[in-house]
């Protein structure tokens, strides 16, 4: 009786990208920073939730490679197709039949419907357009991220160049960037707002006004 052997697994590391990318773990950056922002929350008790279009689940993935994630991640929404927007996050129909998918107002209405369909006390959302393609009238590399929280709701517009990875890599550090910074809004000491994330233009932020939740 014959049969096939199996290949043997590969004991070789995995193979890094540019970006700090690899199959198999993050870039330090993405690591260090998401570290900081789930050791942040989990001292004062908060959690996070999360709604992703263009970068699929990296932003929960690295929020939970961090040990003792299961404390503060509620979990996250992959809304990578337009009506998932609308019919999960309750992103208004009429905004992305206007805008589009990628507008700061929709990722702004992401974080808020990640917010209420989670019960978490902070979201991020991500919204854009990786490549190769245009998207929505969009070029590649612009892309919105947003977080909405106890103090409101931040958002942050970013034209990014590189490949499709890449694009995707910095919007995860982006998007945890600006929940730091919002973390710091409230009193929580986050030690990397304005160190590891630098800020690319065009960016802008509001808060939701005083009474509304976000």
């Amino acid at each position: 009786m014959t049969g096939t052997v199996p290949p043997k697994a590969s004991a070789e590391p995995a193979e890094s990208t540019k970006h700090g990318e690899s199959t198999g773990a993050l870039p330090d950056s993405t690591a260090q920073l998401a570290a900081l922002v789930v050791g942040a929350a989990r001292h004062t008790g908060a959690t996070i939730g999360t709604a992703e279009s263009l970068t699929g689940g990296l932003v929960a993935a690295a929020l939970t490679s961090v040990p003792g994630a299961s404390a503060v991640v509620r979990g996250g929404v992959i809304s990578y197709a337009t009506a998932v927007k609308h019919q999960i996050l309750g992103v208004s129909a009429d905004l992305l039949t206007e805008r589009g998918a990628v507008d700061p107002d929709v990722a702004a209405a992401m974080a808020r419907g990640a917010r209420h369909v989670l019960g978490s006390d902070w979201a991020i959302a991500t919204t854009g357009v990786a490549g190769p393609d245009p998207a929505d009238g969009k070029p590649v590399g612009t892309v919105f991220v947003a977080v909405a929280g106890p103090s409101g709701i931040r958002t942050s517009g970013l034209v990014l160049s590189g490949s499709r990875a890449e694009i995707r890599a910095a919007t995860v550090d982006a998007a945890l960037g600006l929940l730091a910074e919002g973390l710091a809004d409230v009193g929580v000491a986050v030690p990397i707002v304005g160190g590891v994330v630098q800020d690319r233009n065009p960016s802008t932020s509001r808060r939701a006004p005083k009474g509304e939740r976000p």
